[in-house]
């Protein structure tokens, strides 16, 4: 062969291992492209029932005037995109979980005594045996308007409340298979999570879709509480009766509880939920002066994950109990209590409690829904 054919040979090959590179990369790609923003996996694009969130900045946290400390100061965020489930876990979805692996909730264990010792100021005396008792904490109401700064007046704990039993021995969830999941503590949401091939979001990542697409508006679908009078979400009604009352007239408990998800409208990103209803599980350690920690930075803050420990000086000697981040709000705020349905709403929560309007939802990464195909 003359060298020139080599050469024109060796061209050829050339090019076509170019092309069929080239074409193998584009084909991979292809395969590897991140979902359009607020994609709806279906199981075979993404994962089922979850939104793809593309990633950007936000400005994350609140001036708001009725915003409160924890919520200050507002500062910039960057966060890669990520899916997130479009509603609450349900009851039907938990129900799963269990009957899949014969999981039993916090709720259902014995108390342990180390759990419950870091949460309570240094001395405090270990109760009998016979107090600890599997249960949880129930909304009881009152009969008459109480001074709010006493939780203890419409809490109750309850023996044998838990996820199949939100209000105790007496109640069940028949008939509210679409309902969020409640009376589940942080291991247990961790449990679920890992037992689906997903995670919590972070605080940022839960308080961004929240947001949905709108910039520094105080509720999930806009500046308006009740925009022309309407009603957004599953919230405590301060006109029909003052919380935390239910029992105004003898005999005649007012119920409020959960509403089935997706039943109000959803926000920017398609998302159910974001506001009342129920508390939200979220990764991250709870610190009063997270924000301003953030903030002090003076710097974007890129895919943060939260600080290291939790801190509320709120509650004295035990302001460095184990404490999550919670958000959302429920159906037992409202305007004269705590309005934390509101979007920079944040709170924390003692991660091995649970409580009769708390529940989760879960996010999970591109990269681990394509190890899953």
């Amino acid at each position: 062969m003359k060298p020139e054919n080599r050469r024109k040979c060796c061209v050829g090959a050339a090019v076509l291992v170019v092309a069929l590179t080239g074409s193998a990369i584009a084909a991979y790609q292809h395969h590897r492209a991140t979902p359009a923003p607020l994609t709806l996996g279906d199981g075979r694009t993404g994962p089922a029932d979850m939104v793809w969130i593309a990633g950007g900045a936000f400005t994350m946290g609140s001036e708001y005037s009725r915003a409160l400390p924890n919520e200050r100061p507002a500062h910039q965020v960057r966060l890669h995109g990520y899916w997130i489930d479009r509603h609450d876990v349900t009851n039907a979805d938990f129900a799963r979980f269990v009957a899949a692996t014969g999981y039993v909730t916090t709720a259902e264990r014995k108390p342990r005594w180390e759990d419950l010792q870091v949460q309570l100021p240094p001395g405090s005396p270990r109760p009998p045996d016979d107090v600890l008792v599997p249960g949880a904490l129930v909304f009881s109401g009152t009969d008459a308007p109480v001074p709010l700064n006493d939780y203890s007046r419409w809490w109750k704990f309850v023996p044998g409340a838990n996820w199949r039993h939100p209000a105790g021995p007496g109640s069940d969830i028949a008939g509210n298979d679409n309902h969020p999941v409640v009376q589940v503590s942080y291991e247990d949401a961790l449990a679920y999570a890992r037992w689906a091939g997903k995670r919590l979001p972070t605080e940022a990542e839960w308080e961004y879709a929240a947001r949905g697409g709108l910039k520094q508006a105080d509720y999930a679908w806009g500046k308006e509480f009740a925009p022309n009078g309407k009603k957004m979400a599953n919230t405590w009604d301060d006109a029909a009766r003052p919380f935390p009352v239910t029992n105004a007239v003898a005999n005649e408990k007012v119920q409020v509880g959960t509403s089935p998800v997706g039943q109000y409208a959803p926000n920017g990103y398609g998302l159910y939920d974001m506001a009342g209803n129920v508390w939200q599980w979220v990764a991250d350690w709870y610190r009063a002066d997270a924000f301003g920690i953030e903030a002090a930075r003076s710097q974007t803050a890129d895919d943060p994950h939260g600080p290291s420990d939790s801190f509320d000086p709120d509650n004295g000697p035990t302001a460095h109990a184990p404490a999550r981040v919670t958000r959302g709000g429920s159906f037992l705020c409202s305007e004269t209590y705590c309005i934390s349905y509101r979007v920079s709403a944040r709170r924390g929560t003692d991660p091995m409690n649970s409580m009769s309007h708390l529940g989760f939802r879960l996010a999970m990464d591109q990269s681990d829904w394509e190890k899953k195909q």
